[in-house]
């Protein structure tokens, strides 16, 4: 017979593996439960590479200097205001000094990149990605004597006045003093997405042509019974996401990062109707990729093509998959599937405009558009230069941001009230900092953040739980 654990946490990924390590160190016994079977462990934490971090002064892998102000103000560009300062200020100071403390616990960084732009200075890169990062952290906690059991998918919890008292896995009842929920978003939920989109004034259901580029086992179960069953405070509209626009041909799930299309800042993206539709250049790359999945979401049948030419190439990281290929600007207007008068229109009007200045990709250069609309304000270079390449682009859900509403402490919150001994952390809370947008690494470093706070508060609750209160195991 197993007896219950001081702590149970739930989920696999960074979050998870953050709370229980931390819970262990504190002296607590720890079940972790992952849906997934071991193979898949990790859900969308193995797809990662790095971790944003705040640094006032160059350290390790990191260059230069990311003060918090910076930081935060960076945050809230592309949140447009929509986060919790405190929150979120809470996340980049936490950011500053966790990896030390990853370290110990088996996670290797690596130097820097020559060529990724200046993520350098603000994000850390993890040694083999976060497939690397979950292991390490599954065999420390394994080592610490945290249990891990796999294929552990809870679909409901039992709660008591705002306290936990069991979870149900499988049919079993497993109790314990404290619990931890770190069992991700709901993109991998089709039906959920659906209800959250909705159809778009032209008939169509914008999610039916999503593509998750993480794990299936994100299917939003304990979220949706904390809100729906259990009233907890919720925070985040459905429909916001990490959407990123990414090669049509990928995967339904679990596509990860090589999914990604890097070009769209170094050439124009157009819609089925061959249109421009957003400024491409807007911003550095790593600030903006992820709300071209939103983007293209928009657009009819829910796909873009990223256009550029031959003096792109070299400057982006490649995708896996080649482009479509041609010797003049119509060939791929016909390859592409799109008309090649509305093709060739769109394409000499961005030409005519392009002022060309002193084009640098690492710096918002002075190269720009006048006199079209939507105007590309940086890297407008004339697409000019066979051969020419397009990919097709589909919006790709990372993770969702409705979540559960959280302070400090991590606490779930019921009626204003916070548990005192159910606590979230990783995806089932980022909309507290996440309200829309996204910045590189900044998910990792919410993870890293609420997982310490959400498994250190979980095991001092469990040390105060009142005797008689933690039910022996039926």
């Amino acid at each position: 017979m197993s007896t219950d654990p001081d702590v149970l946490v739930i989920g696999g990924g960074n979050a998870a593996l953050c709370a229980a390590l931390m819970a262990r160190e504190a002296g607590a016994s720890v079940l972790l439960l992952e849906a997934a079977p071991r193979e898949w462990r990790g859900g969308n934490s193995a797809h990662t590479r790095n971790l944003r971090c705040m640094h006032d002064a160059p350290q390790d892998v990191l260059v230069d200097a990311y003060p918090e102000e910076e930081f935060w103000q960076d945050l809230r560009k592309v949140t447009g205001g929509k986060t919790n300062e405190a929150l979120a200020r809470l996340v980049i100071r936490a950011s500053s000094n966790c990896r030390d403390w990853m370290r110990r616990h088996g996670v290797h960084f690596q130097p820097p990149l020559s060529g990724a732009l200046h993520v350098a200075r603000t994000n850390a890169f993890f040694m083999g990605g976060g497939k690397a990062l979950v292991n390490a952290y599954f065999r420390s906690a394994e080592a610490l004597g945290v249990r891990v059991r796999y294929g552990s998918p809870v679909d409901r919890i039992e709660m008591d006045n705002g306290r936990f008292v069991a979870a149900h896995v499988n049919g079993e009842r497993i109790t314990a003093k404290a619990c931890v929920l770190a069992a991700g978003g709901f993109e991998s939920n089709r039906d959920w997405l659906r209800e959250a989109w909705g159809q778009n004034p032209r008939g169509e259901w914008p999610s039916d042509n999503f593509l998750i580029r993480g794990t299936a086992f994100n299917q939003g179960v304990l979220l949706r019974h904390l809100l729906d069953d259990h009233g907890a405070d919720r925070i985040g509209d459905p429909t916001q996401a990490h959407m990123v626009a990414i090669d049509a041909r990928a995967p339904l799930y679990d596509g990860g990062i090589c999914t990604r299309i890097d070009c769209v800042s170094l050439g124009v993206v157009v819609n089925r109707d061959a249109q421009r539709f957003y400024d491409e250049g807007e911003d550095f790359w790593p600030k903006r990729y992820a709300i071209w999945g939103r983007l293209v979401a928009q657009q009819p049948g829910q796909i873009g093509y990223s256009i550029i030419d031959s003096k792109a190439i070299g400057r982006f990281m490649p995708p896996v998959f080649p482009g479509v290929k041609a010797d003049s600007l119509p060939e791929l207007a016909q390859k592409l599937g799109l008309d090649e008068h509305s093709f060739m229109r769109t394409l000499d009007g961005y030409n005519a405009a392009c002022r060309v200045g002193t084009f640098d990709h690492t710096s918002l250069d002075d190269c720009h558009t006048e006199g079209i609309t939507p105007a590309k304000t940086h890297w407008a270079r004339p697409i000019d230069t066979a051969p020419f390449y397009g990919y097709a682009l589909k919006p790709g859900v990372t993770f969702t941001y409705l979540g559960l509403h959280t302070d400090d402490t991590a606490a779930v919150r019921f009626n204003g009230v916070p548990s005192d001994n159910l606590f979230v952390a990783g995806e089932m809370m980022a909309g507290n900092v996440l309200g829309q947008g996204y910045t590189a690494g900044v998910g990792m470093s919410i993870g890293t953040a609420f997982g310490r706070i959400a498994g250190t508060n979980a095991a001092r609750a469990a040390r105060v739980t009142p005797t008689g209160a933690h039910h022996a195991h039926a």
